[in-house]
């Protein structure tokens, strides 16, 4: 079978599925537990100690370690998931602690005078969050946050040694079948391309969309010059 024959397989088309459905959702989840242990980060002593264990935890060991630990001992605790659950929970335990951090530096790059103006103005804790820090830091946070989100999909590989029936363990599979792996590979090679190039144009769009900085300037760009006296 051909490079071109096994890239429009139905086995490969659902792979590709199966593989953009576990990056996609570990990474949403990541992003969403990752803000929450950020926002922790300015609480009590006994709370930040908490999440600076925990990402010590996750950032220091291997994600391979995680998958088969979550694999492996959940259901010795009465906890059993199917390998694709397996895989989403073990891939955003790891990606909440990186997420963590970005969005942490992503908060701390809003200068406090902004804040302070805010609270000068009479606005909550909430309100000042929620329409003068997030809309300044996501400029910060949106950049790496898109190369994690190429990591995770590259990572997302790693879940075929717990029976995912993603891209990698298709391409496994069927090399192993008719010990043609040149083309198996190079069939996963280009749908991981595919997606990574996908990924890539949907958050250089979220890039350009949420920089606040470039849209005040382009209304002023497009503001008409007063007239002449």
């Amino acid at each position: 079978m051909g490079i071109l024959d096994r890239t429009f397989s139905s086995s490969f088309l659902s792979a590709t599925l199966l593989t953009f459905e576990l990056t996609v959702l570990s990474m949403l989840l990541g992003v969403a537990g990752g803000v929450v242990l950020a926002l922790l980060k300015s609480g009590p002593a006994p709370v930040r100690w908490l999440v600076d264990g925990y990402v010590w935890l996750f950032r220091g060991t291997p994600v391979l370690l995680q998958l088969i630990f979550v694999f492996n001992v959940l259901p010795l605790w009465g906890l059993n998931f199917t390998p694709f659950t397996c895989a989403v929970i073990a891939l955003t335990l790891n990606e909440i602690a990186y997420m963590a951090e970005i969005v942490r530096g992503g908060l701390l790059g809003v200068d406090n005078g902004q804040r302070t103006a805010a609270h000068m103005l009479g606005l909550s804790e909430l309100k000042i969050l929620r329409w003068v820090v997030l809309p300044q830091a996501l400029r910060l946070i949106l950049p790496p946050t898109g190369n994690q989100f190429i990591g995770m999909l590259k990572t997302s590989a790693l879940a075929s040694v717990v029976s995912v029936g993603d891209l990698m363990l298709t391409a496994q599979r069927q090399a192993a079948a008719d010990f043609d792996y040149v083309s198996a590979l190079c069939a996963a090679a280009l749908h991981y391309l595919v997606l990574t190039t996908v990924f890539t144009l949907v958050l250089r769009w979220a890039e350009r969309r949420f920089d606040v900085t470039r849209r005040a300037a382009a209304r002023r760009t497009k503001r008409p010059a007063p007239a002449a006296a």
